[in-house]
């Protein structure tokens, strides 16, 4: 039998994951039902005329089906970045962890530089004004890389240190090359860590906010998160639509999440122990 002590900090576990990401959920769940002025009170009261579908149309016609455009946008920016994240990462923590040289060291400082060291802003802003890659697509696809390269070479690289070297040795004698012994052996056995960094990945790149808003300025330009302003001004903010808006954002990285929870806690904890 378990202990009280067990019991109880299971139940205040429960409860403060309640707290802290389900009441928030439906507190924007509650207000994207409602109309104008009943959102503007900002509290848990039911919406006395439900209007979360005209709400919802609403928000998609907004300045031309900006919200459309913006989730074309995301879901270019999302797949290619994380495509980018998968075979750079993986290759990465490859040739790290199988084929160590005089390189690893500065190629191991870098990578914990970049999980530790916040991105300076302006120069890369001029290095991307510089190389034209300012206000496009495939510019800020090249940030999102770089600024998740190094989790995912770490994740990478823990994960195939449990692999035998022994596949690369028997590969090697039956004469295959680099290419095909990393794609033809060692890629196929890193499914695990693949959807873990897949589905993390995603879902931060999805949800960014600060990045398109540095580096992606312009309303042709616009991912989902950008459209909140669609409904924020100075002087007045449409509660009922800015909370429809948060609710069409957080559906898809929300459905990503309870698909693929099991294969993220897989993936990180795959290469914890070796052997």
């Amino acid at each position: 039998m378990r202990r009280p002590i067990h019991i109880w900090g299971g139940i205040a576990a429960i409860l403060i994951t309640t707290v802290v990401f389900i009441v928030p959920f439906l507190f924007i769940v509650v207000n994207a039902m409602k109309s104008s002025r009943e959102a503007a009170m900002r509290s848990f009261a039911m919406p006395a005329v439900w209007r979360l579908w005209d709400n919802l149309v609403e928000v998609i016609q907004t300045r031309d089906y900006m919200v459309l455009t913006a989730f074309v946008n995301s879901t270019i920016l999302t797949v290619a970045s994380v495509t980018m994240l998968v075979i750079f990462g993986a290759m990465v923590g490859y040739v790290l962890q199988r084929r160590p040289s005089i390189w690893t060291g500065p190629a191991n400082f870098l990578i914990l530089a970049g999980l530790i060291i916040p991105p300076a802003v302006v120069p890369t802003i001029w290095l991307l004004q510089g190389l034209g890659l300012f206000k496009t697509l495939h510019g800020l696809i090249l940030i999102e890389v770089a600024y998740g390269l190094s989790f995912s070479v770490l994740l990478f690289r823990a994960f195939i240190a449990t692999i035998p070297r022994e596949l690369d040795e028997a590969a090697i004698i039956d004469g295959a090359g680099p290419m095909r012994i990393f794609f033809g052996i060692i890629l196929p056995l890193l499914r695990p860590v693949v959807v873990t960094v897949i589905v993390v990945q995603s879902v931060a790149i999805f949800n960014d906010f600060t990045n398109p808003l540095y580096y992606l300025p312009g309303n042709k330009n616009a991912t989902v998160q950008l459209t909140l302003y669609n409904f924020l001004s100075q002087f007045n903010t449409s509660y009922n639509l800015l909370f429809t808006d948060i609710l069409l954002i957080t559906i898809p990285p929300l459905i990503v999440y309870i698909f693929f929870n099991r294969q993220i806690v897989a993936g990180l904890t795959a290469g914890a122990v070796k052997g």
